[in-house]
């Protein structure tokens, strides 16, 4: 967990300068949003000569956006309009965006306007920063993350429209079947099939295993955009994804 992480990168907070020789978990926050702008460097929370040359980098491909500060750029400093620019994928869908008609509408828009950003794992399994946000601050092997994309999701969806959660916020896929039992608005996969705006759970041997959100429905199929996930399918991946996946072995949390 990082404090004021999210402060920093919707603009609440000011992103304090920081620069060649500084350690610490601010610095490996900088680290990881090179990376996750395809500018690769060890993320060791140590600001060396390869993060500064990464950030000069940076700085140089975008050299249009510093024309209004007052400033030589590059500088090879991470100071608040560079840290605003390295996360401005993040700031795009944290900031609130007017509800739809129907909630499950506005979940769609928001999980389109998340897989526009390509949100990825960095810096090891269920790590970085896309990681942090959907699990409250929380990353490592210990935080697989595909049900806390969707609370989180949901979450932005009910904020935008003014409602209360259809569910509890949960980063646990068992948690989230329960809970929409619980609360009424559980479908089973020999009962229907899901509409857009559904939330589907992965059934296993061992019980849910996975989970996603519906888009759009075909016949015995449905293409989804889920967390935690690959191009192969994976229940423990590493970004999100849209996947066009079978009705089988699948049941819904149902949201109108």
């Amino acid at each position: 967990m990082i404090k004021d992480e999210l402060a920093y990168v919707s603009g609440l907070k000011e992103f304090p300068l920081i620069k060649r020789g500084s350690r610490s978990k601010l610095v490996k926050l900088i680290q990881e949003w090179l990376c996750l702008n395809n500018l690769s460097v060890v993320i060791d929370g140590d600001y060396g000569p390869a993060t500064e040359e990464a950030i000069k980098k940076f700085q140089s491909l975008n050299l249009p956006f510093y024309n209004e500060y007052n400033k030589a750029y590059p500088t090879g400093e991470t100071d608040s309009p560079t840290f605003k620019l390295l996360t401005a994928p993040m700031k795009a869908v944290v900031d609130k965006h007017h509800g739809c008609p129907s909630l499950w509408k506005t979940v769609i828009f928001y999980a389109r306007l998340h897989y526009k950003q390509h949100p990825r794992e960095i810096g090891g399994q269920n790590r970085g920063p896309w990681v942090r946000l959907y699990m409250d601050g929380h990353d490592g092997k210990a935080y697989p993350w595909c049900a806390g994309f969707v609370s989180h999701v949901v979450g932005q969806a009910c904020r935008a429209m003014d409602i209360e959660m259809p569910f509890k916020t949960t980063w646990s896929v068992p948690s989230l079947a329960r809970d929409a039992k619980n609360k009424g608005i559980f479908l089973s996969g020999r009962n229907g099939k899901p509409n857009p705006g559904y939330i589907f759970l992965q059934k296993s041997r061992r019980g849910y295993s996975h989970t996603g959100l519906v888009i759009a429905r075909g016949i015995n199929t449905f293409t989804s955009i889920e967390g935690n996930t690959n191009d192969d399918g994976s229940a423990e991946g590493y970004e999100v994804c849209s996947r066009t996946r079978s009705c089988k072995n699948k049941e819904y949390v149902v949201i109108e």
